[in-house]
């Protein structure tokens, strides 16, 4: 059972991943004996999970890329099958978070969310699903904020993934019977990220106090263990479902 777990010979790419979820998510996929593609649009940053990555003595690929950009998206794929063979598991995890109110958002700032966590993850899905072999799998990070609110001006960002959520299932649709593709998504609640570090004093605290039930903020590992759980064989029967990680934040 405990080999279902495992990614051994297989190829992985993870956008985002110059920094906190994104390195976590490559080094964890990693230890389970994936080789690794990680972009990002920050180069001197993705170097370093790069290392990361191969101190674990697996492969990896830095290339730097925007997946806004429909080219970069399809450049981050080849370089996966002309660099490693080919293309198993893709974690949709490059996204933008931004607290702005309604009435003062611009065109330009709500187009930028929705380009980077909607488009850019559709982008990444279509040039993978291209090359992807049958019993690959895509994960597309979301977040909890797709179901509810959580007090911030978010609509941008609300928006992008909760069109995200619908983005999954149609793909799993389209994609898992006729091209044997799974496509799910993780639903984050609280991780320390580059967009928790923004958030005002006390607000964190507040929020978690008053309606996580598990009264902290989630440790990076158990996000990652439940990412590992649909690129893997053990989920080999669940497609577009999204999964709520939230220690209990969506039951308040």
């Amino acid at each position: 059972m405990l080999e279902r777990f495992r990614l051994d010979g297989k190829v992985a790419i993870v956008t985002g991943a110059s920094s906190g979820l994104g390195v976590a998510f490559a080094r964890g996929l990693a230890e389970a004996g994936a080789d690794l593609v990680i972009g990002a649009r920050r180069a001197d940053r993705l170097e370093e999970t790069r290392r990361l990555v191969e101190e674990t003595g697996r492969r990896c690929l830095a290339v730097p890329a925007d997946v806004a950009r429909p080219d970069d998206c399809d450049a981050l794929a080849a370089a996966a099958v002309e660099g490693l063979g080919r293309v198993d598991v893709l974690i949709n995890n490059a996204g933008l978070g931004t607290a702005v109110p309604a009435l003062k958002e611009t065109p330009a700032e709500f187009r930028q969310v929705v380009e980077v966590n909607l488009m850019g993850a559709y982008w990444m899905a279509q040039a993978c699903a291209r090359v992807m072999r049958p019993g690959s799998s895509i994960v597309n990070v979301g977040s909890v904020l797709a179901e509810t609110t959580a007090g911030l001006p978010q609509a941008a960002y609300t928006a992008s993934k909760a069109g995200l959520a619908g983005l999954t299932r149609d793909l799993a649709q389209q994609w898992t019977g006729r091209r044997g593709i799974r496509v799910n998504c993780l639903e984050p609640g609280f991780f320390t990220s580059e967009m928790t570090e923004q958030y005002q004093p006390g607000y964190l605290e507040r929020t978690i106090e008053s309606r996580v039930l598990m009264k902290r903020a989630g440790d990076p590992a158990e996000l990652v263990a439940a990412a590992l759980f649909l690129a893997c064989d053990a989920s080999s029967y669940v497609t577009g479902v999204t999964l709520p990680v939230d220690g209990g934040f969506l039951l308040t």
